[in-house]
Protein backbone atom coordinates (compact mmCIF):
# COMPACT_ATOMS: atom_id res chain seq x y z
CA UNK A 1 0.00 0.00 0.00
CA UNK A 2 1.09 3.54 -0.70
CA UNK A 3 1.57 6.02 2.11
CA UNK A 4 0.22 9.52 1.76
CA UNK A 5 0.20 12.65 3.90
CA UNK A 6 -2.59 15.21 4.20
CA UNK A 7 -2.82 18.43 6.16
CA UNK A 8 -6.20 19.50 7.46
CA UNK A 9 -6.82 23.08 8.51
CA UNK A 10 -9.60 23.07 11.11
CA UNK A 11 -11.31 25.54 13.39
CA UNK A 12 -9.33 25.70 16.63
CA UNK A 13 -12.13 24.44 18.87
CA UNK A 14 -12.72 21.84 21.53
CA UNK A 15 -13.53 18.35 20.17
CA UNK A 16 -12.42 18.85 16.56
CA UNK A 17 -9.57 16.35 16.78
CA UNK A 18 -11.95 13.77 18.24
CA UNK A 19 -14.35 14.26 15.32
CA UNK A 20 -11.53 13.84 12.79
CA UNK A 21 -10.14 10.69 14.41
CA UNK A 22 -13.65 9.28 14.88
CA UNK A 23 -14.21 9.63 11.14
CA UNK A 24 -11.03 7.64 10.55
CA UNK A 25 -12.23 4.95 12.97
CA UNK A 26 -15.73 4.72 11.47
CA UNK A 27 -14.36 4.46 7.93
CA UNK A 28 -11.60 2.05 9.05
CA UNK A 29 -8.71 4.23 7.88
CA UNK A 30 -5.47 3.52 9.69
CA UNK A 31 -3.54 6.53 11.03
CA UNK A 32 0.20 5.91 10.76
CA UNK A 33 1.25 9.33 12.00
CA UNK A 34 -0.59 12.27 13.57
CA UNK A 35 0.63 15.76 14.46
CA UNK A 36 -1.57 18.60 15.70
CA UNK A 37 -0.78 22.21 16.55
CA UNK A 38 -2.05 25.76 16.36
CA UNK A 39 -1.12 27.65 13.22
CA UNK A 40 0.13 31.18 12.68
CA UNK A 41 -3.47 32.18 13.47
CA UNK A 42 -5.06 31.13 16.77
CA UNK A 43 -8.31 30.75 14.81
CA UNK A 44 -7.08 27.51 13.21
CA UNK A 45 -5.30 24.29 14.10
CA UNK A 46 -3.40 22.16 11.62
CA UNK A 47 -3.67 18.39 11.70
CA UNK A 48 -1.14 16.47 9.64
CA UNK A 49 -2.02 12.81 9.12
CA UNK A 50 -0.11 10.09 7.38
CA UNK A 51 -2.15 7.11 6.27
CA UNK A 52 -1.93 4.41 3.64
CA UNK A 53 -4.06 3.10 0.86
CA UNK A 54 -4.57 3.12 -2.87
CA UNK A 55 -5.64 6.27 -4.72
CA UNK A 56 -9.33 5.36 -4.40
CA UNK A 57 -9.02 5.04 -0.61
CA UNK A 58 -7.09 8.30 -0.39
CA UNK A 59 -9.71 10.16 -2.41
CA UNK A 60 -12.49 8.66 -0.27
CA UNK A 61 -10.69 9.88 2.85
CA UNK A 62 -10.29 13.41 1.47
CA UNK A 63 -13.96 13.50 0.41
CA UNK A 64 -15.03 12.43 3.91
CA UNK A 65 -12.84 15.13 5.49
CA UNK A 66 -14.49 17.83 3.37
CA UNK A 67 -17.87 16.80 4.81
CA UNK A 68 -16.85 17.56 8.41
CA UNK A 69 -18.13 20.97 9.56
CA UNK A 70 -14.94 22.20 11.28
CA UNK A 71 -12.67 21.33 8.35
CA UNK A 72 -11.64 24.51 6.52
CA UNK A 73 -9.10 23.12 4.06
CA UNK A 74 -7.48 19.82 3.08
CA UNK A 75 -4.13 19.59 1.34
CA UNK A 76 -2.53 16.40 0.05
CA UNK A 77 1.25 16.54 -0.18
CA UNK A 78 3.17 15.48 -3.24
CA UNK A 79 6.48 14.09 -1.89
CA UNK A 80 8.41 15.82 -4.69
CA UNK A 81 6.79 19.21 -4.05
CA UNK A 82 6.88 19.30 -0.25
CA UNK A 83 9.21 19.13 2.72
CA UNK A 84 8.37 16.55 5.40
CA UNK A 85 10.12 15.99 8.70
CA UNK A 86 9.77 13.97 11.87
CA UNK A 87 11.47 14.31 15.26
CA UNK A 88 12.94 11.31 17.05
CA UNK A 89 14.14 11.08 20.63
CA UNK A 90 15.83 7.75 21.30
CA UNK A 91 17.32 6.64 24.59
CA UNK A 92 20.01 3.96 24.42
CA UNK A 93 21.98 2.34 27.19
CA UNK A 94 25.30 4.04 27.88
CA UNK A 95 27.40 0.90 27.72
CA UNK A 96 31.16 1.59 27.63
CA UNK A 97 31.59 -1.22 25.07
CA UNK A 98 29.19 0.36 22.54
CA UNK A 99 29.32 4.05 23.46
CA UNK A 100 31.72 5.00 20.66
CA UNK A 101 29.68 3.12 18.03
CA UNK A 102 26.45 4.80 19.15
CA UNK A 103 28.10 8.22 19.07
CA UNK A 104 29.59 7.65 15.60
CA UNK A 105 26.22 6.45 14.28
CA UNK A 106 24.51 9.51 15.77
CA UNK A 107 27.03 11.80 14.10
CA UNK A 108 26.71 9.97 10.76
CA UNK A 109 22.93 10.50 10.81
CA UNK A 110 23.30 14.14 11.96
CA UNK A 111 21.84 13.34 15.36
CA UNK A 112 22.46 15.41 18.44
CA UNK A 113 23.12 14.03 21.90
CA UNK A 114 20.77 16.00 24.15
CA UNK A 115 21.22 14.06 27.39
CA UNK A 116 24.12 12.00 28.69
CA UNK A 117 24.14 10.13 31.97
CA UNK A 118 25.98 7.16 33.38
CA UNK A 119 23.01 4.96 32.47
CA UNK A 120 21.82 6.34 29.14
CA UNK A 121 22.32 8.57 26.12
CA UNK A 122 19.40 10.43 24.51
CA UNK A 123 19.80 11.31 20.85
CA UNK A 124 17.63 13.83 19.03
CA UNK A 125 17.20 13.47 15.29
CA UNK A 126 15.19 15.38 12.72
CA UNK A 127 14.65 13.96 9.28
CA UNK A 128 12.35 12.32 6.83
CA UNK A 129 10.63 9.06 7.67
CA UNK A 130 13.22 6.94 5.87
CA UNK A 131 16.17 8.49 7.71
CA UNK A 132 14.46 8.07 11.09
CA UNK A 133 13.51 4.44 10.36
CA UNK A 134 17.03 3.61 9.17
CA UNK A 135 18.57 5.09 12.32
CA UNK A 136 16.15 3.25 14.61
CA UNK A 137 16.93 -0.02 12.80
CA UNK A 138 20.65 0.63 13.23
CA UNK A 139 20.18 1.31 16.94
CA UNK A 140 18.43 -2.05 17.37
CA UNK A 141 21.92 -3.56 17.47
CA UNK A 142 22.35 -1.77 20.79
CA UNK A 143 20.17 -1.64 23.87
CA UNK A 144 17.31 0.75 23.14
CA UNK A 145 15.66 1.84 26.38
CA UNK A 146 12.94 4.06 24.94
CA UNK A 147 11.79 5.67 21.68
CA UNK A 148 9.54 8.69 21.19
CA UNK A 149 8.64 9.98 17.72
CA UNK A 150 6.51 12.86 16.56
CA UNK A 151 4.20 12.51 13.62
CA UNK A 152 5.16 13.67 10.16
CA UNK A 153 4.86 17.39 9.55
CA UNK A 154 4.88 18.80 6.03
CA UNK A 155 4.79 22.05 4.09
CA UNK A 156 4.45 22.58 0.34
CA UNK A 157 7.46 24.12 -1.35
CA UNK A 158 7.17 27.61 -2.80
CA UNK A 159 4.50 30.20 -2.16
CA UNK A 160 1.43 28.01 -1.77
CA UNK A 161 -0.14 27.65 1.68
CA UNK A 162 -2.96 25.59 3.09
CA UNK A 163 -4.90 28.79 3.80
CA UNK A 164 -4.98 29.55 0.07
CA UNK A 165 -7.22 26.48 -0.23
CA UNK A 166 -9.84 27.66 2.27
CA UNK A 167 -13.33 26.65 1.25
CA UNK A 168 -15.35 28.23 4.03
Amino acid sequence: MKRFTVAILVNNQFGVLNRITSMFRRRQFNIISLAVSETESTEYSRITIQSEGEDVVKQQLINQLYKLPDVCSVLEFDPDESVSRELLLIKVANDPRTRADVTVASDAYEGKIVDYTKESIIIQMVGDNRKINNFVNLMREYEILEICRTGIISLDRGGSTIEKNLFI
